[in-house]
């Protein structure tokens, strides 16, 4: 299960610059590390820490001299510390606060490789650093993910009681619901914010734009519901995944939001914003969150009516149901391997060793072809002697029936349109 979920992180989850935007090296005058391809700074120190997984990470930590918080900034996908320095110097000066950033494994100068587990403890050593190395006090840090940073912030958010506070960037639901909104979280799913998020104690400060077309504006609005306490969100209208520090408001809100929890801490008896104000956020036209999969459902026909063929949208939705396969990488993790590769006819098939009962396994098949049914959804071995086979893809025995379900309710729409 677990080798099944890492290499899905792996594939799906990560794309580190290559080669890495800078380098690392010590001067020699001082016996400090300084930062390659990017300007000097005197108020940044250049650290490399070392993970309770092995791998030794980079770090930088901005220093304001007003600063009273500290902000911890798990950064985006494809970027590393060499992208993201201006920024978090920019931060560091408009919000007057401290900042550290840090690379994940695998990312930069950072040893080992990309993992969600690895990035769980790169978070965890940023954050033991800030408290040893420089003294920062739980109740003075803030967490700060952004796409994907918000999986490693929602997990150390989820475990400390006494933070001042969260905000979430662009955020993802989970790393499957990316790709689908599907109904439920599946084990082998990464980032399962939306099971983490009610367990963070502090403010969260949800920030999305509307025009997001990575991670859906859905995902920002769903985590902002199920917060535990809430802070106004920013739907930055017409924001896309990439460009949001680009708008006047985001830095606005930001410094509005700072200012409100070094005030009172956490922001209780006041600060946080009225039912109303929930309300407006939440029916906010700008942010409509995609049709759920229950609605889907209840739209779709029943397969025993159709009202005719339509063999040419059929064979477009078999030609997106295998684009839909390669962009997920199913194709690539540990528990989907092709096995046959001959024929004009497309058959999905996720087959389980672990039987329903003693005695034999229990096979399912998704086949897609053009003498049976389109679509037809059939509960037993298809082997070459009765089917031509184009694609097949066999789960391993580490797997179960319900990658299956999962599977077929990612692709229900398009099953659906394939006449299934």
């Amino acid at each position: 299960m677990g080798a099944v979920t890492s290499s899905m992180a792996a594939k799906f989850a990560f794309f580190p610059p290559n080669p890495p935007s800078y380098g690392v090296t010590v001067d020699g005058a001082t016996g400090k590390l300084r930062m390659t391809e990017v300007a000097e700074k005197e108020n940044v120190d250049v650290l490399k820490v070392k993970t309770k997984r092995g791998t030794e990470i980079v770090a930088v930590y901005v220093k304001n001299p007003a600063a009273k918080l500290t902000l911890l900034y798990s950064h985006g996908n494809a970027a590393d510390l060499g992208q993201m320095y201006d920024l978090f110097s920019e931060l560091s000066i408009h919000l007057q606060v401290n900042l550290m950033g840090y690379d994940y494994s695998g990312y930069g100068q950072s040893t080992g490789k990309p993992s969600e587990q690895n990035t769980y403890a790169d978070i965890e050593a940023a954050y033991e650093c800030l408290k040893e190395t420089y003294g920062v006090k739980e109740e003075d840090v803030i967490l700060y993910g952004q796409s994907v940073g918000s999986g490693p912030t929602l997990d150390l958010g989820s475990r400390l009681s006494r933070l001042r506070a969260v905000v979430l960037h662009s955020p993802i639901l989970s790393g499957l619901r990316v790709m689908y909104p599907v109904k439920r979280t599946y084990w082998f799913d990464i980032y399962k914010n939306i099971d983490k998020i009610p367990l963070v104690q502090c403010p969260v400060l949800v920030i999305h734009g509307t025009e997001d077309d990575v991670v859906d504006c859905s995902h920002g609005k769903q985590l902002w519901e199920l917060c535990k306490e809430k802070y106004e969100p920013l739907w930055v209208k017409g924001g896309n995944h990439c460009d949001l520090e680009l708008y006047p408001e985001y830095i606005k809100h930001l410094k509005k939001f700072i200012s409100a929890i070094g005030k009172s801490g956490h922001l209780r008896n006041g600060s946080v914003p009225s039912m109303d104000q929930r309300d407006n956020a939440q029916n906010s036209s700008d942010c409509r969150p995609r049709q759920s999969t229950d609605q889907r459902e209840k739209s779709r026909s029943s397969t025993d009516h159709r009202e005719k063929p339509r063999p040419e949208r059929a064979r477009n939705s078999i030609d997106r149901f295998g684009e839909m396969m390669r962009s997920a990488v199913l194709c690539n993790i540990d528990c989907f391997k092709p096995v046959g590769t001959k024929g004009k006819h497309f058959i999905y098939m996720f087959h389980t060793t672990r039987p329903y009962t003693s005695s034999s396994p229990y096979p399912f098949a998704l086949h897609v072809g053009r003498r049976r049914p389109a679509g037809t959804l059939i509960q037993r071995w298809c082997n070459q002697s009765s089917v031509l086979m184009s694609r097949i893809y066999q789960v391993s025995s580490s797997a179960c029936p319900e990658v299956f379900k999962i599977i077929v309710d990612m692709f229900s729409n398009v099953l659906d349109d394939a006449d299934i």
